[in-house]
Parts: C-alpha cells; structure tokens; sequence
C-alpha cells in the first residue's frame, strides 16, 4: 500500500493506496500498446489536451487541497504549480497545431543527384509506442501524473501510464482520474492512460515488453535501477532519467567586489528555496579565498523560512547527510544543522565550506547530493584551484557565473565554456532554480544530471523523446500518410527539397 503522511505531523493522510499487481501492469500496458494506432493520427490531439488543462483548472481547488495535506508545500506553491502543469498541456497542444514537431522533410526523385541518383524519400517523425512515466515527489503537479512527461508523450501520440510517486498517492489518485475522465469525455480511446502504484509495479511496468520507452525523475539510485532494467530487456529502450544535480554556482572576485550582499541574499534565498528540495538547487557555491560572507551567509539563512521536507526518507537521507559533511575533515561549518523544534519532517538548514583543495581530494563524500535546505561552499585560491575544483563536479542540470564581464573578460570567457561542457543550461548572474517552460529551455544534462544529455524533460523540445522516425522510399502518394502527400492536406510545415536544376 502506498500511504501519504502529513510533513507537518508525520501523521497518515487519506486512505492507503493498494499496490498494483503484475498481472493489471501486463494488462493495462497491453491495451496501452493496442491503442496506439489509434492516437497515432493527429485528429483530435491537441484538443484532448486542451481538455485535460481545462479539467485540472476545474478541479484545481480540490486538487491543491489534497497535495498540501500530503506535501504541506502550501496552496500559494501549489497553486502556481498547477497552474504550470496546466499550462505545460496547453502548450504542447499548440505545439500539436504548429506540427514543426514532425519535422518533415521530402526530398523529391533526382536521377542525376552526386553521388547516385536520388530516390523519392519523404521523412516524418512517428510516435514510439507506450511510455511509462515515473513520477517525482518534489513536484505533486508539474512532474507528476499530470506533469510534463504524460502532456509530452500524450502530445506525441503515445498511451501512457503513470507509475505513481508513493509521497502523495491520494492527489495521484485525483489526479490521475481528472485526466483519465477528460481524455475520455474527449473520445481517447481505453488504453490511452493509466495511473499505477508500488515499487514491483514500477520494475514491471519498465520491462514490459509493450513498454516502448520511459521518463523518470527522481534520485540518481532509484534512476540508475530503472534505467540498467531498461537497457536489460530484450529489446532495450529510451530511458529518459532525471537524476541528480549538484548545479555549481561560481562568484569571482570581480562580482563579489560589486554586490557581495545581493550575492548572499540571491544564493540564500536559491538553495533554501522548497527547503533545498528543487533538483536546481545550486548546492555548490565557489566563492574566492578571504571572501568575509560567512557572518552574512549566516544572518540570511537564519532570516529565511524552511518548511518540512516531503516525506521520511527524504527527512532521514537529510540528516544523515548534513552529518557526514559535518564530520568530514577540512569542512568548516557556517551554519550548524541544528535540531528542529518543530514536529513531522521539519529540519533547520545547514551550510558548509571547504577548501578547493579538500574538496578536490575528498571528491568521494563531499560530491554526494544532500536532497534539502544545505549546501557547501568551495573557497578557491587562484583561477587554476578554481578550474580544478570545477573539473571535479560531474555534470549537473545547470552551472551559474557570477563575473565581471569587463575587467575579467578571459576568465568569463574561460568559465563559460567550462559550464556549457558540463551542463544543459548555463546561467549568467542569476540563479538556477525556476526553470521556465518555452521552446528554447533545456532542462538536462550530462551524467548523473541524467540518462540522456540530448533530450530535455521541460519545454516543448521534450516531446521529441518519444518520437521516432520513419523514412518513406518511392511509395506512391495515395498510399504515403497525409502529413506527406504531395498536396499536404493537413497544412503542416515541411521541407521540400527538389531536383537539381541540371536534371
């Protein structure tokens, strides 16, 4: 059974969630892989998705009810949360209209193209088949049943089923039966989407052979499982983990010289941000030798307010982490990790310091993800204790640069290819967490950051994981798709590339 408990209290919430058996993940995914030819077809997509925005803004109130009673995030951030999910259906529905997605190309017959003569060839972009959706705990809405992953993979075509986080079953379970009635009232076929629930479900569900690909985000443990499981099977496939990130901040001289307490006030309020529980949290903060902030530091952490965190081994993982980097040698402490007096999964935030040099010898524990409100800064020496250090961190979702762009030209220049080698997206003088969903963002990264550094879990781009494609060879139009039939009667944008003008 899977059981939400209240981070306020650490008392049950709701009624417990039977687990689902392998026979019921055999049969839902069964039907999911006979569907899903029947969402193939681009007729009545986007409106299914725009169905399933307007069917959580309807039960928003009832919603955000249910997920602060087991995440205790409060209505103000579920709410805007929500409201996000919603709006990621939304988008995708559009992105369904534009069918830029499809990316079509047809290159037309050329018998005297270099080096051989040029066949009809017509491309499109298809849906890869049933996705099996791994839903966090961080975010109740926005990567959960109803969060990015199932609105891309619904918005490419595919069945999907959700294998629910079991810190918030109850608003899994409201969730997971507001999409399935607008899918349904919307003419979705059974099959189109199922929510599931427990650990074996989510070792079945991974293997099933009418799996044909996989979103998770979640600890880099539980994502490598999943994903060795993946690539175990038979027939392996995509398997699209969002693991863990360190997300290093740099501060150089030059930046600290000209706003040093805009600085600690932005990192602050960052890695303290959802009590350290984002998967942006710039956990790693490189600040110069002699840098003077550990009494500022110490005063906004002590000004900032750090709710519970979400359930009791994330509350556990906490403490014993803040514990090791306590006890590692050469850390000094900044801020204590205190003992909360509140109840339920509450902590108090910590911080820590660390030589570059420690930190480059003790790489082992000091690079290990501590999920809450702490993090470690790194006081460098020169560039080159700066560089090495750097060199140090594996690949992370983000790295931020706080410089002077002027009187520190080659070291910004040198900084910023640096971040962009080893993460999907690179932040000037600003903070990591919020990650905006449009077209352009690319919320990935190289290992452990994730599984698959080319594809994005957030904005538009995401849809393309869960899409294959298919090239057509000298097929006679009336028997070609519509999407690619010479007089393109679904209006989509394509490339067209004709014959050379010497044929």
């Amino acid at each position: 059974m899977d059981q939400g408990y209240d981070p306020r209290t650490g008392q049950p919430v709701g009624e417990p969630v039977p687990h689902t058996s392998s026979a019921e993940i055999d049969r839902l995914s069964t039907a999911a892989a006979a569907v899903a030819p029947a969402l193939a077809p681009l007729a009545g997509r986007a409106d299914r998705l725009r169905a399933v925005a307007g069917a959580l803004e309807a039960a928003r109130e009832q919603l955000v009810a249910v997920a602060d009673a087991e995440t205790a995030l409060g209505p103000a951030r579920l709410n805007s949360e929500l409201t996000r999910a919603r709006v990621q259906f939304e988008m995708f529905a559009a992105e369904v209209d534009d069918g830029s997605f499809l990316d079509i190309v047809i290159d037309r017959p050329d018998p005297n193209a270099q080096p051989a003569p040029r066949p009809d060839l017509r491309r499109m972009m298809v849906p890869i088949g049933p996705v099996a959706v791994y839903a966090a705990s961080n975010f109740p809405f926005a990567f959960s049943v109803a969060g990015g992953d199932t609105a891309s993979a619904l918005a490419a075509g595919c069945p999907v089923i959700v294998k629910a986080h079991p810190g918030h079953p109850q608003t899994s379970v409201l969730s997971g039966r507001v999409i399935a009635a607008a899918l349904r009232e919307h003419g979705a076929p059974e099959g189109t989407f199922a929510v599931v629930y427990g650990f074996e479900a989510g070792r079945d569900l991974v293997q099933h052979p009418a799996i044909r690909a996989a979103a998770f985000t979640g600890s880099v443990a539980g994502g490598r499982a999943l994903f060795d499981l993946a690539q175990s099977r038979p027939d392996p496939i995509p398997f699209y983990g969002e693991l863990g990130s360190l997300n290093p901040t740099v501060v150089t001289r030059g930046a600290l010289a000209g706003r040093a307490q805009e600085i600690v006030t932005g990192f602050v309020g960052s890695y303290l941000l959802g009590s350290g529980q984002f998967c942006t949290k710039p956990g790693l903060l490189f600040l110069p030798e002699g840098h003077g902030l550990d009494v500022a530091l110490a005063e906004a952490v002590a000004g900032a307010a750090v709710g519970p965190l979400l359930g009791e081994r994330i509350h556990q993982a906490y403490v014993h982490g803040v514990a090791t980097l306590a006890d590692e040698p050469d850390v000094r402490t900044v801020v204590p990790p205190t003992a909360s007096a509140a109840g339920g999964y509450t902590v108090a935030p910590s911080l820590f310091a660390v030589s570059a040099a420690a930190f480059v010898k003790r790489r082992g524990p000091l690079l290990e993800e501590c999920f809450g409100p702490t993090a470690l800064i790194v006081e460098y020496a020169s560039t080159d204790d700066l560089l090495a250090a750097l060199d140090a961190v594996p690949g992370s979702l983000t790295t931020t640069v706080h410089a002077d762009p002027e009187a520190e030209a080659d070291l910004v220049r040198t900084l910023l290819d640096r971040a962009a080698a080893r993460s999907g997206r690179v932040v000037w003088s600003g903070w990591p967490t919020g990650v905006a969903v449009t077209a352009a963002q690319h919320h990935g990264g190289p290992w452990p950051a994730t599984t698959a550094p080319l594809h994005t879990s957030v904005g538009t781009a995401a849809i393309r994981r869960f899409l294959r494609p298919v090239v057509y060879q000298s097929v006679p139009d009336a028997l070609l798709p519509d999407e690619l039939r010479d007089a393109n009667p679904l209006g989509l944008p394509r490339r067209v590339n004709e014959p050379s003008p010497n044929s």
